[in-house]
């Protein structure tokens, strides 16, 4: 699996990209037709203390690419939302391949 970092607004952080691989890796273990992780982090001004830190995550994998995103108070609370989010997209993605065999 190939994970690409970007950041925009926002400081480099190695613990933040360990923390986002550890995460992404339960759903390797998990759907191993994972190919690539685009990961994208920003910060965007709102007026609730409780957004604000924004994670995206593009994954390619067979058909479409899949993609969700959220905005949270910190950075590894918005990559927890987001890999929820995916797993259900995965969920289905994997259901629906069943299907087809």
């Amino acid at each position: 699996m190939n994970y690409n970092f970007e950041y925009h607004d926002v400081t480099k952080s190695e613990a933040l990209e360990s923390f986002t691989i550890e995460q992404l890796d339960k759903l390797v273990n998990k759907y191993d037709f994972l190919v690539r992780a685009d990961i994208f982090f920003k910060t965007e001004n709102t007026s609730s203390d409780e957004t604000g830190m924004k994670c995206g995550i593009r994954l390619s994998a067979p058909g479409p690419r899949l993609f969700a995103e959220s905005s949270s108070k910190t950075f590894h609370e918005s990559v927890k939302v987001t890999i929820r989010e995916l797993n259900v997209q995965l969920k289905k993605r994997k259901d629906k391949m069943k299907s087809h065999q």
